[in-house]
Parts: C-alpha cells; sequence; structure tokens
C-alpha cells in the first residue's frame, strides 16, 4: 500500500523543531556550566552525558525499527517500511556519535583511542549490522519484496541491542556500568553528584526530543521517496 507525504511542515512538528533547539542549548548550558568538574578525569568526563544520550535514544530508534517491522508483517502498509528506514537511518546517526564521543572519553580514560573490549564489539556489531541494513535493501528493486526483506531484517538485527546492552552486565569489560550493578573491576566508572545525574538525565531528554523530530523529518523525507519511486514505476509501466 503506497503513501501520500503531507503538503506542509506540520504544527507539532514546528513545535518540535523548536523544543529540540531550546531543549539542546539548555543541555548544552548545564553540561558545561552547571555539571561540576569531575574530580579524577577532568573536562573530558563532561563528553560522557553526550556519549550516554546518545547511546541510548540510538538503540531505542533501532528498537523502533523492529517494531515497525513487526507490524509490517501483520499490516503491510508502505508507511511502516518507511518508518522502519527512518528509524534505522537516525539510529545509525546517534549510534556514531556514541562511538565518537565514547573515543574521546576512552582517550584519557583507558589511553587509547579504541579497544576490542566487548562492549564496544557488540556495539560495532550493531551498527555494522544495520548499516548492511540500508545497503542490503538497495539491491531489490520490487518495493513490497523490499519491505518484506527489511521488516524481517530488522527485527532479526534488532537482537543485536540487547546484546550491546547487556555486553557490560554478562562480560568482564573495561567499560563501566552507568545504570544498574556490574563488574566492581571496571574502569572509568565514578560517583555523579546530583548536578551530574541532573545533567545527564536531561540531556538523556533533550536527544530524545531532538531523535523524535529528527525521525518525523526522515519520514517525510520517506513519503516523498516513496512517492517519486511511484511515479518512476507507473511511468515505466506506460
Amino acid at each position: 500500500m503506497a503513501t501520500k507525504p503531507s503538503e506542509s511542515k506540520p504544527f507539532w512538528l514546528r513545535v518540535l523543531d523548536i523544543a529540540s533547539l531550546v531543549f539542546m542549548a539548555v543541555a548544552t548550558w548545564m553540561v558545561f556550566f552547571y555539571a561540576p568538574r569531575e574530580a579524577v578525569m577532568g573536562e573530558v568526563q563532561r563528553v560522557f552525558y553526550f556519549h550516554v544520550a546518545t547511546g541510548w535514544v540510538g538503540m531505542a530508534a533501532f528498537i523502533v525499527a523492529a517494531i515497525a517491522g513487526i507490524v509490517y508483517l501483520i499490516r503491510p502498509n508502505r508507511k511502516w517500511d518507511i518508518l522502519a528506514v527512518a528509524a534505522v537511518e537516525l539510529g545509525l546517526v546517534y549510534g556514531f556519535l556514541n562511538v565518537a564521543t565514547g573515543s574521546i572519553w576512552a582517550r584519557p580514560a583507558w589511553n587509547t583511542w579504541w579497544t576490542w573490549d566487548p562492549r564496544l564489539v557488540t556495539a560495532s556489531i550493531m551498527l555494522l549490522t544495520f548499516l548492511a541494513y540500508l545497503l542490503l535493501r538497495q539491491s531489490i528493486e520490487d518495493p513490497d519484496r523490499r519491505a518484506r526483506f527489511g521488516a524481517i531484517y530488522a527485527i532479526l538485527a534488532s537482537l543485536t541491542v540487547p546484546l550491546t546492552y547487556y555486553s557490560i552486565r554478562i562480560w568482564r569489560t573495561l567499560h563501566p556500568v552507568v545504570i544498574g550493578s556490574g563488574d566492581p573491576n571496571a574502569e572509568g566508572g565514578f560517583a555523579m553528584t546530583t548536578p551530574m545525574l541532573h545533567t545527564l538525565l536531561f540531556s538523556v531528554l533533550a536527544f530524545t526530543v531532538l531523535g523524535i523530530t529528527l525521525l518525523w523529518h526522515l519520514i517525510r523525507l520517506g513519503q516523498l521517496g516513496d512517492r517519486v519511486e511511484q511515479l518512476r514505476v507507473k511511468w515505466m509501466g506506460n
């Protein structure tokens, strides 16, 4: 079933655009001026607030893609496929930001930009798996067949999300556990003060609002792309 893109930007998307700018500005202010300087790691610890927030939202986006895939298999409507693609694109952007900020933090904390730690390995597998989702879709011409393939692939690929989340709780790892218990020998952990916790929670909220806004924009772009593809198929059939 085809989709029809809306002609103008919805009112609530305009509201989200403004809210994203305000929330991100406040989060940045809190990171640099409200949260205190961490005693051991110093200024580089401030990247932690962006690192955690991008990681959480990125994994949530991949789960959304899997849910959209399940719904598509039950009710084959192209809008669910468009949502899944948009969610994967968003998850990849957030995921690579998460890896980049983690490397910035790891350089002074672990004395290396990268190490084959279980969390880093599973996160890399997760990102590469979803990157392959986008690449493999391009090899399928038929839109409905491509959507079915994408739905099944997204569901299977989503298994890498809990694997990544629990990797630092299952295996002995250098990566600290921020929420819940983990290996007490993990390196790079620190006790958060109340302002630090406030900053972390607000950063997660700000990146979530920004993620929802970007997802909506990506869906609109996907709808336009779907419309172009319909016209191309119609033109080639005449």
